[in-house]
């Protein structure tokens, strides 16, 4: 699979190839912050098969947190691409920043619903968790 993706204002683009390792939505409280408000939905993708193809992200990674993520994003118009979580073999693609998001069809599974929100919807037949899987 190859998927390719950019920012709202275009100065930022990636590619990602390789089979997709999870194809979710994440209802935890750090990414309602980053949707305003919804569930995150995305696809991770192997970090050795994904690349920036134009310019290069702004990055942020909380400093008063165990093990936190590394987010990354357009530095003009602010646009979340991808989360680089420590010690998981894959970078966590939004969805919505992909040239085509249909090819989400439909996450495997919704995460975190411990944090879920009263007006979040989980697709009918999706698996889900309180917490991460496994």
């Amino acid at each position: 699979m190859e998927l390719t993706g950019r920012c709202y204002c275009g100065q930022v683009k990636y590619k990602a190839t390789g089979d997709a390792m999870m194809k979710a939505q994440c209802h935890c409280r750090e990414c309602q912050y980053m949707t305003g408000g919804g569930p995150n939905l995305f696809i991770a993708m192997p970090k050795e098969g994904f690349e920036y193809t134009q310019g290069e992200p702004a990055k942020f990674t909380r400093d008063d947190i165990e093990n936190p993520v590394t987010r990354e994003f357009c530095p003009n118009c602010g646009t979340h691409l991808i989360t680089d979580p420590p010690g998981f073999p894959a970078v966590i693609v939004k969805v919505g920043t992909l040239d085509d998001p249909s090819v989400l069809e439909k996450p495997d599974m919704a995460i975190f619903m411990i944090d879920a929100q009263p007006f979040h919807e989980v697709p009918e037949g999706v698996a889900t968790f309180d917490r991460f899987p496994g």
